[in-house]
């Protein structure tokens, strides 16, 4: 692992705080999050706009309407995270399906914890949603990183 250094981190480009030293890899990895967690603010916008045009605006039920905001947010997250958060060169062939199974995988839970939650608990749809959107996130997050996006087997077995 390499060395620790002392990190700081400026603010509105006036403040930079000292922080303790915090390894390259653990930086390297909250940069990461960051980035997905932007993108995924972006795809959330797209999600939550359909979950609630849905309910509210076309009087959808919410599990069906949340479940569609998931696809095309997801579509929106392909792209991003693509090109910004994991700057993957790993084929679209390769990378595309990879991300289907982990987005499908997050489907998956997205449907059981919204039905849990909303059908069977009779919670309010949108906190509903804020945590099942939070376990979700975490979830992709690390299979995206060592799954969809990761290095090729070629890239792993390469000498640097």
């Amino acid at each position: 692992m390499p060395p620790a250094r002392a990190a700081r981190i400026t603010i509105g480009g006036m403040t930079t705080l000292p922080f303790p030293a915090i390894p390259q890899a653990m930086l390297a990895l909250l940069r990461q999050f960051t980035a997905f967690f932007g993108v995924g603010l972006i795809a959330a916008i797209v999600h939550y706009g359909v979950l609630i045009t849905g309910v509210e605006g076309f009087g959808l039920r919410a599990v069906p309407a949340t479940l569609t905001g998931y696809v095309l947010g997801g579509f929106v997250s392909y792209i991003l995270n693509r090109r910004h958060t994991y700057r993957s060169d790993r084929p679209h062939g390769e990378a595309g399906w990879r991300f289907a199974v982990v987005a499908g995988v997050g489907f998956l839970l997205t449907y059981g914890l919204m039905n849990v939650f909303v059908e069977r608990w009779a919670l309010a749809y949108l906190p509903a949603q804020v945590v099942t959107t939070g376990i979700v996130l975490v979830w992709s997050f690390f299979a995206h990183k060592w799954w969809s996006f990761g290095p090729s087997g070629d890239q792993r077995n390469s000498v640097n």
